[in-house]
């Protein structure tokens, strides 16, 4: 099911068991920020971004790092080389996801974007080491990118799609199709968000970050949250803000996000999130920060 109805999303939702696959990764990989600058095209639709006199490449690159040697004490974690040519090449979780030893490869809006798709060292890796089939989307001209657009249930084979620039109603009936989903809601992001994963996370498939304002309809708002109740954690502007939606569970107990994220959070959700069996975790990220996106979109999984 591909659909924009709430109820019967939820008709179907409600019974899906987590038997779909694991809640959580294997493994993870990441790109460098090498070159890591200022991308006008990427700046056009992305209001979290820095201006160019607001970046630190040394600092990114030594916070990347820092990245992956904390992620690597939970999960196989590997890192690939960035390209100078591609400044803002460091999220490559719009651009590649895995699901049923398949690699997808997503579809950018912006050029300066769409050389990441083409890597043949990424696509080598899947192919060649892991031994994955591919579902190529770049090639057609949807914008789709992948779980930037699209948060994911992992346990229940549930698709949560934000619409805008970044993804349109023909990338998220692709994407869907080439995960095989269950069932995927489409809906529209508020007037000035780019992708769903920076308002909206589900933790290892039984909880949810909600950041209402981020939700063109608070309709849908209402639905994810009864989806997860009792353990919807809603977060506030200030939060939302600070990246706190931009989180992503790697196991079934901890839920990752910048310092800065971290910070933010009140003590309401930090004892939502308590609740749920999750404590939190974090690194700082805020040179990354700076390129409009933060710890989530910096770990593509490998399922």
């Amino acid at each position: 099911m591909l659909t924009r109805d709430t109820a019967a999303f939820l008709a179907l939702a409600a019974d899906a068991q987590a038997d779909f696959g694991p809640a959580t990764a294997r493994a993870a990989f990441l790109v460098a920020p090498d070159g890591f600058g200022h991308a006008e095209e990427s700046a056009s639709d992305n209001r979290y971004m820095a201006g160019a006199a607001g970046f630190d490449a040394a600092r990114a690159s030594a916070q990347h790092r820092d990245l992956q040697r904390a992620l690597s004490q939970l999960l196989p974690t590997i890192c690939f080389p960035g390209d100078p040519e591609a400044p803002d090449a460091l999220f490559p979780n719009n651009v590649f996801a895995t699901a049923r030893d398949t690699l997808v490869v997503g579809r950018m809006r912006h050029a300066v974007r769409r050389r990441e798709a083409a890597r043949p060292d990424i696509r080598g890796f899947f192919r060649d080491v892991l031994g994955y089939a591919e579902r190529d989307l770049s090639p057609q001209p949807h914008p789709c990118e992948l779980t930037g657009a699209l948060v994911i249930d992992r346990a229940r084979g549930l698709g949560l799609c934000g619409l805008s620039e970044r993804c349109d109603e023909a990338g998220a009936r692709l994407m869907h199709e080439a995960l095989g989903l269950r069932a995927t809601l489409m809906f529209d992001l508020a007037p000035g968000e780019y992708h769903a994963n920076v308002v909206l996370a589900v933790l290892a498939g039984r909880a949810a970050l909600i950041c209402p304002a981020g939700f063109a309809d608070p309709g849908v708002v209402d639905a994810v949250a009864r989806l997860y109740a009792p353990h919807a954690i809603r977060l506030s502007a200030a939060e939302q803000a600070a990246f706190a939606g931009n989180a992503i569970s790697l196991s079934a107990d901890a839920v990752w996000m910048s310092a800065r994220a971290a910070q933010a959070l009140s003590q309401a959700s930090l004892a939502a999130l308590a609740a749920a069996g999750f404590v939190v975790r974090s690194v700082p990220l805020d040179a990354i920060e700076a390129a409009g996106g933060s710890l989530r979109c910096c770990v593509a999984e490998i399922f």
